[in-house]
């Protein structure tokens, strides 16, 4: 801001050249003053000589930013960890229990497994917490850290806070050579015996935390292991007790596995509905075995164009969420039965869902 300032300084009549201290003046603003505009005019009051200066200055007076406003999340944010322990200086658990949760004619092995933490690595519903296998790779260097969907509520298995829980698939393929080849930290983890150590790093993540609304609608998508961090929510929303947090909502679990044995916590989710059947609706979508009206496989995506109008009347609420969490290919097969049903209200499916992202209504972990 430049401003045209004219002063009357006031000079002694002897020879020093110091100001007299009535004289000083302290400004808050910082003055520049532009040295080819002043203009000076000689003058006397009272025996005294003072020098007239006229001056174009500028006034360069700090202009702040506007404030950022302040995101207040809709997700059981407040208080979370992340990044507690890092690969290089991981946490030691020890396993708990290790226990095959697939059935023998299963395509694959998935294993249930708790480790203890001891109440040191604390994570909430959603995170995930990374797995240091031992050995060393064909380098010769410390294998790698693997991130797992932990699979328990924050109390843990036991209830008591001092454990975490993963659901496991052991990876074991033959490739292009014809050469067997297993996956380090899934056979690892899938071979662990009561009484091993672990190293865990984390917890990490925010992405699939739960919403803090206890009146929302949660529409859960799992494929395999994917199912991990479902279980932790609906432990805590059907199994538990908190001072802080009564589920009153609906919580809508969609889970696609092959076969009928590979279906992971049947039981457990199955007497979640018994107890809760107002809010808890549960459907399985098991490829190998079932098929729809037109005899196509049962996909879950397959299953859900079941309830698809029901579906997206819910996806237009303020208070729906959806979590999906496994193999990446089904979030295609959901969007091809959301496009036309959106159409029909004048919607374009991909913004809308962009939206509910931006929302944080629509959460994404796949691989």
């Amino acid at each position: 801001m430049a401003a045209a300032v004219t002063a009357a300084v006031s000079l002694p009549s002897s020879k020093s050249t110091s100001l007299t201290t009535r004289n000083s003046i302290v400004v808050s603003e910082r003055i520049t003053y532009n040295k080819g505009s002043l203009s000076y005019r000689n003058g006397s009051c009272g025996g005294s000589k003072f020098l007239s200066i006229r001056a174009q200055v500028t006034t360069d007076t700090e202009v702040q930013a506007p404030a950022k406003a302040v995101k207040h999340s809709k997700k059981q944010e407040e208080g979370v960890v992340v990044n507690k322990f890092k690969p290089k200086d991981p946490y030691t658990g020890r396993c708990l229990l290790n226990t095959k949760i697939t059935g023998d004619d299963a395509p694959g092995e998935t294993w249930h497994m708790v480790f203890s933490t001891e109440g040191e690595v604390p994570y909430r519903e959603g995170q995930s917490i990374g797995v240091i296998p031992d050995g060393v790779d064909k380098n010769g260097k410390p294998h790698k850290l693997r991130l797992y969907s932990i699979a328990s509520s924050a109390l843990g298995d036991f209830g008591d806070s001092k454990t975490v829980s993963l659901c496991v698939k052991r990876l074991i393929y033959t490739n292009d050579q014809g050469e067997v080849v297993k996956g380090v930290c899934s056979n690892f983890l899938c071979d662990l015996k009561p009484g091993a150590e672990v190293k865990i790093t984390g917890p990490v993540g925010k992405e699939m935390l739960m919403p803090k609304d206890p009146n929302a609608t949660i529409i859960m998508l799992a494929t395999g292991t994917g199912i991990a961090p479902f279980r932790s929510f609906l432990w805590k929303m059907f199994f538990e007790k908190h001072d802080d947090y009564q589920f009153n909502g609906l919580a809508w679990l969609f889970l696609g596995v092959p076969t009928s044995s590979s279906l992971l916590y049947k039981e457990e989710f199955e007497k979640m509905k018994e107890k809760s059947p107002e809010n808890f609706r549960l459907d399985f979508a098991v490829s190998r075995e079932q098929t729809n009206a037109n005899g196509e496989k049962m996909y879950i995506q397959t299953r859900m164009a079941e309830y698809a109008e029901e579906l997206w009347e819910l996806l237009k609420k303020d208070n729906t969420y959806v979590y999906m969490c496994g193999l990446k290919g089904m979030e295609k097969g959901i969007d091809d039965i959301m496009v036309s049903l959106a159409d029909k209200d004048g919607i374009n499916w991909i913004d809308y869902k962009k939206q509910m992202k931006k929302g944080e209504q629509w959460n994404v972990e796949v691989y």
